[in-house]
């Protein structure tokens, strides 16, 4: 199910660790980075490369809540609603974005642009609201700057 060149990059990873099962989160990674999302064919060839069990894989995959498993859009934003977000004003943010975008929670735009995942913290309680779109950090955030910010993501 893995094409050739994702095989080759396990395996280099897989050379770097004297354990397979230390190998199983940047595995991941790899697929998840190169297909948009992790199928459980995937997990399942993942398994199979590193001679993990399928359900330490399905366990491992489903645990984090890093790894996707279905479709994403082109650019993930994960805005977090936790205490010091939510008082700061995140909640607004996640009703602006939905009216802006049509971009649910755990959801992803009409257009296919965004997916939207809700995060618990991101760590940034000091300059809440925060978020990450893919890796991108963005804190700070109100009703104007996270629409400046978002238009930049195409």
């Amino acid at each position: 199910m893995l094409n050739e060149k994702l095989v080759a990059e396990i395996n280099q990873l897989r050379s770097k660790y004297t354990d397979a099962r230390s190998c199983l989160l940047p595995s991941l990674y790899v697929v998840q980075r190169e297909e948009g999302w992790i199928t459980p064919d995937a997990m399942a060839a993942v398994g199979e490369l590193l001679n993990v069990p399928k359900a330490t894989v399905k366990g491992v995959a489903t645990f984090y809540s890093m790894y996707r498993h279905k479709p994403m859009g082109r650019h993930l934003i994960q805005l977090c609603t936790n205490v010091a977000c939510m008082l700061m004003g995140a909640e607004s943010l996640v009703d602006l974005l939905k009216e802006k975008y049509g971009l649910p929670p755990n959801g992803t735009s009409p257009d296919g642009r965004f997916s939207l995942v809700i995060m618990e913290c991101i760590g940034a309680c000091g300059t809440a609201p925060a978020m990450l779109v893919d890796t991108d950090f963005h804190d700070s955030l109100n009703d104007k700057n996270i629409l400046e910010i978002l238009e930049s993501y195409k």
